[in-house]
């Protein structure tokens, strides 16, 4: 029945033909997606504090864990050790679903401000797809933007912390690679995880929103009233 349908012809072409034709590319939801950002400015700074604060305490604690095994202050079998670990883990866990909260609400709402532009870009043959890509992409730069600066402060203000503490001559002794020379992974193997996690959550917390919008009727999105 599918195949069926798609291979009804209007003016020529099939369905499939005249959807890959309308098919916009990545380079103009990027486009879109950073006008959105820059335009809302506020909200987008909102949003990604969010994400910023979240990332910032996952690199602090990773820098602090660290630097005390730089030191052999601690022991990965400490029970002392493994019980504070599980509840920074714990923390970590809570700010990051508050995040996740954060940015679903701040999407529905920036969705539900766009009803009509959203409406008109369906009528001007936008598909479901490229909706659903601009409204990632978005979530994504802010997600970007709010790890990279929730890492670079968590992991200077834990860096502080810890030389005014133990001295600064404990930067010497942390492995700054990706992996130490005992084989654990290094301070950059966290930074980069910490960013990662920070947008792999955005991402993944667009998804409701962006198929929400993905799913409005044209006709309906031009009707509302906001």
């Amino acid at each position: 029945m599918t195949k069926a349908r798609n291979n009804m012809t209007v003016f020529g072409l099939t369905r499939e033909e005249i959807r890959r034709k309308i098919q916009l590319p990545w380079s103009e939801a990027f486009r879109i997606s950073w006008r959105y950002v820059t335009i809302r400015i506020g909200r987008s700074l909102v949003t990604a504090s969010t994400v910023f604060l979240s990332v910032a305490f996952l690199m602090a604690v990773s820098t602090m864990i660290l630097s005390a095994k730089s030191t052999g202050f601690i022991a990965e079998d400490d029970p002392a050790f493994r019980a504070t670990l599980a509840r920074y883990t714990w923390s970590v866990i809570l700010g990051f679903m508050i995040c996740a909260t954060g940015i679903v609400s701040a999407l529905l709402m920036s969705v539900t401000e766009r009803f009509r532009e959203i409406g008109t870009m369906k009528c001007l043959g936008a598909l479901d797809e490229f909706i659903i890509r601009m409204f990632l992409i978005e979530a994504s730069l802010m997600g970007l933007f709010g790890s990279v600066a929730g890492a670079v402060v968590g992991a200077l203000l834990m860096l502080i912390w810890a030389g005014i503490r133990e001295g600064f001559s404990l930067w010497a002794k942390i492995p700054w690679g990706f992996k130490s020379a005992t084989g654990e992974w290094g301070f950059l193997a966290y930074f980069l995880a910490s960013i990662l996690a920070g947008v792999f959550l955005s991402v993944i917390s667009a998804i409701a929103p962006a198929w929400r919008a993905a799913k409005l009727q044209a006709a309906d999105a031009l009707r509302t009233e906001i």
